[in-house]
């Protein structure tokens, strides 16, 4: 069985949908982001597939992509503010910035009966939305990529 996490006509085309997920061995909780993919064939349809990524940039692991607004998309591709990286949003490969050729850790998401489902046997649903968590070393600054 699988968690429902959206209707698909809720995740965004040019932003990302936040949501948080639990790892099943009773380990720590996640944010994840939830991406949709263009297909091409139609610009008022939205997305009809979807990827999901755990929040957390490659370079600097407590960066989240996502800070609680949506991850900014330039074209097909994930953007970190704090240094300018950006992750394909296929495959999230690292294809510019300081951890080039790395990926993002993904988590496995389908779409059924137009609802995006968590489907990754490592992690269960918790809800929508950021962790609250006091510990987030994002920057602050005034100043994005």
């Amino acid at each position: 069985m699988s968690d429902r996490i959206a209707a698909l006509d809720e995740v965004p085309a040019d932003s990302s949908l936040l949501f948080r997920v639990r790892e099943t061995d009773g380990g720590e909780t996640e944010e994840v982001v939830l991406l949709g993919l263009d297909d091409g064939t139609s610009e008022d349809a939205g997305p009809r597939e979807v990827v999901a990524w755990v929040n957390r940039c490659q370079h600097f692991r407590h960066v989240r992509l996502d800070k609680g607004t949506g991850a900014p998309l330039r074209g097909d591709e994930l953007v970190c503010t704090n240094h300018g990286a950006m992750f394909g949003v296929e495959d999230g490969r690292c294809t510019f910035g300081p951890c080039e050729g790395a990926y993002l850790d993904g988590v496995a998401v389908t779409v059924e009966d137009g609802a995006v489902r968590l489907t990754d046997p490592d992690y269960e649903y918790v809800g929508r939305g950021p962790v609250d968590d006091d510990t987030d070393l994002t920057s602050r600054s005034n100043r994005e990529f």
